[in-house]
């Protein structure tokens, strides 16, 4: 899950159920559908608009010849999230003066994500196979004035997972958490500060590759977790004082 509260989490292998992607109508979410898509694995897709969801479900399952099911979902609406498993980023500013937007913010990307990865996580535990593979961001390295309501959101999500990915490994169950960097979508279109934008479409193929794989913690394109690095080692006395 990511900026819109995107994400995955399937079984693999032979046999296995079809891809859940929550939040396709973004950018980032339909490019590691269409991944996934690629590779033969039929979806169950999300999203909270009817319209621009139908549009991309019936795209991914012409352009690749596989099964489709689209579902209208709002991840905020935690009485769904049953039935789902039966079958964004905020303004900084705003949040600032208005604590609606604070928990919003909150809510999206952090809290909406732990309700719906425990029931993902107990149903994949029970059948002993699967993975989880979720979007987080490079933002929840470090807090950083700019952002730092929807970078400790992220944070705690990369602390939730890691405590997840503790519990499930003994079932057979991968938790991979996806941080990208600067990704060209309608989020961050025309910001100030941008620099080595990816696009859509490799993030989505390096989410695939990632969730195949395994892997724990994958930072793309993966030259973000030596900046990342370097970030994190300023010390707190100079930091404090940078305009990030």
């Amino acid at each position: 899950m990511s900026d819109a509260g995107e994400g995955v989490g399937a079984e693999l292998g032979e046999g296995a159920g079809p891809v859940l992607i929550v939040g396709v109508t973004s950018a980032i979410a339909q490019a590691t559908a269409a991944a996934f898509a690629a590779h033969g694995h039929d979806l169950l897709v999300t999203g909270r608009n009817p319209e621009e969801l139908e549009a991309v479900a019936a795209d991914l399952a012409l352009r690749h010849r596989v099964e489709v099911e689209a579902r209208v979902f709002d991840a905020l609406d935690f009485e769904a999230h049953d039935g789902l498993m039966d079958a964004a980023g905020g303004d900084q500013e705003e949040a600032q003066g208005d604590f609606r937007e604070a928990r919003r913010i909150v809510d999206t990307n952090y809290t909406a994500c732990v309700a719906l990865l425990e029931k993902a996580a107990s149903i994949l535990e029970d059948r002993g196979r699967g993975f989880i593979c979720v979007v987080g961001s490079v933002a929840g390295d470090r807090g950083r004035q700019s952002n730092y309501l929807y970078g400790s959101a992220k944070s705690g999500l990369a602390a939730y997972l890691q405590g997840l990915r503790n519990r499930l490994h003994p079932a057979g169950v991968t938790v991979t958490t996806v941080k990208p960097g600067f990704v060209d979508t309608r989020m961050t279109y025309g910001k100030e500060g941008m620099f080595l934008v990816a696009s859509p479409e490799s993030v989505g193929r390096g989410i695939y590759r990632a969730a195949r794989r395994g892997r724990s913690v994958v930072y793309l394109p993966g030259f973000w977790r030596l900046i990342m690095w370097v970030i994190r080692s300023i010390p707190e006395p100079v930091f404090k004082r940078l305009k990030l």
